[in-house]
């Protein structure tokens, strides 16, 4: 591991003539918020509670509640267990390739979808498949998955069929499809679950406009949600004008800021293969910042719960975590095993970032955590097979539970792969 100071050659930054407001991008309410119902302490280790503290103020998220320490967390995640999820069509090393892995608002429910086409929702209480569902209709491998953000029941995914889908997990059920007439390989929703960006492997991107009757609540039985009557709805999906890029661009996030009446304009962070970050204003997609990120292509991108920092993970092995104060890269992290970063995720609190390198090997001496303050590795998590690879990563939206996923084929292959949760099988996190 390799923590590299401020002074790194990539924190160059170009501004353009509208400078972006740091409030644009304050601490969330909403995902924030409603992720806290699901993240009880009861039940806790007298031993874990001992090791965890009041959050500081300048980390702190929406809502309060007690946090581990960097100093603890290497014995914290040492002593919990971490719990397997086999699917059945899994076959063998390399069968089974999952390439996304998406939490629902309150962490009851993880979606993985894979090349395979196997799109699933797993109940993480209970690991056995027939506690899952599979929802069935790609024609082709799943590219990503996300929940809307402020409905827990709402899953969309892409794929190279080239549709996006929307579905009801409760009712199992596909609710609306979008065909956006290429292989598309990314989303991301907004803040508020109006608005959804869709790109395609020809860089060009489609907004979509999700419009619903009222705000649902968010189910508090996570063992039998997949079970629930599907309520009929209203909602509706519009693709709207698409927008080629010029440049390869390869993900989206947008800001954690909310429209309102006054400012009706919402922000959208872009990658591109040239090394840069584009923040772009919503629905203009008018530039407005761009950050010189990396030496060469920028893969995965994640706004930190807090809004304190933007990561961002590049093909050269990095990830560098960018101040959105000011937007000045603080410093970049490095992991022993290399490999291009083509995921990244922050814990909810915010504190602990890790990133994904589905390249066979990366995994081989485990998955490494950072602590985003300081940069440095905090613990290892070992992974399976000298030739693995960590194809997707994802911290639960309110608990230190991390889910991965592994890639494992050619010799030194011993395992198929497959859903991993750490924290889940037990240990009081």
């Amino acid at each position: 591991m390799q923590a590299v100071s401020e002074h790194s050659p990539i924190q160059s930054v170009h501004r353009s003539s509208n400078s972006i407001k740091p409030k644009l991008l304050g601490p969330i309410a909403s995902a924030s918020a409603i992720a806290s119902a699901a993240g009880s302490n009861a039940g806790r280790r007298p031993v874990l509670r001992q090791l965890l503290e009041e959050e500081d103020e300048d980390m702190a998220p929406a809502s309060r509640r007690e946090l581990l320490h960097k100093d603890h967390f290497a014995f914290v995640f040492g002593s919990v267990k971490t719990q397997n999820y086999l699917d059945p069509v899994s076959k063998g090393p390399g069968s089974h390739t999952i390439r996304t892995l998406a939490w629902n608002p309150t962490g009851q429910l993880i979606a993985t979808g894979s090349a395979d086409r196997t799109l699933r929702i797993w109940n993480p209480e209970r690991p056995h498949v027939r506690y899952s569902t599979e929802l069935r209709g790609h024609t082709a491998g799943i590219e990503k998955a996300l929940f809307n953000p402020v409905r827990d029941a709402e899953l969309a995914s892409c794929s190279a069929d080239g549709t996006v889908r929307f579905w009801d997990v409760r009712s199992k059920t596909c609710v609306s499809r979008l065909d956006v007439g290429g292989e598309a390989f990314t989303l991301s929703w907004s803040a508020d679950g109006s608005t959804m960006i869709v790109g395609k492997k020809d860089d060009t991107l489609i907004p979509v406009s999700v419009k619903f009757p009222s705000s649902p609540t968010a189910h508090p039985d996570g063992v039998n949600a997949l079970n629930l009557p599907s309520t009929p709805s209203a909602t509706t999906y519009t693709a709207l004008d698409p927008h080629p890029q010029t440049v390869q661009t390869n993900a989206t996030t947008f800001s954690w800021c909310m429209p309102t009446s006054e400012r009706p304009e919402q922000q959208a962070f872009v990658t591109t293969g040239e090394g840069k970050v584009k923040i772009m204003s919503y629905p203009s997609f008018d530039i407005i910042h761009t950050l010189n990120a990396h030496t060469s292509a920028c893969l995965s991108i994640a706004l930190a719960p807090t809004g304190r920092y933007l990561a961002v993970g590049g093909s050269d092995a990095l990830i560098s975590l960018w101040d959105t104060t000011d937007w000045i890269c603080r410093r970049t992290l490095s992991s022993e095993n290399g490999g291009a970063i083509r995921g990244v995720s922050w814990s909810f609190d915010g504190r602990y970032i890790v990133g994904a390198c589905d390249e066979l090997g990366c995994g081989g001496n485990g998955l490494e955590i950072f602590h985003a303050e300081s940069g440095d590795s905090i613990y290892t998590i070992p992974t399976a097979g000298i030739n693995a690879g960590v194809s997707a990563v994802a911290w639960h939206p309110s608990r230190y539970w991390l889910a991965y996923s592994t890639t494992t084929d050619g010799p030194g292959s011993s395992s198929a792969g497959g859903l991993k949760i750490v924290g889940a099988a037990g240990g009081g996190l």
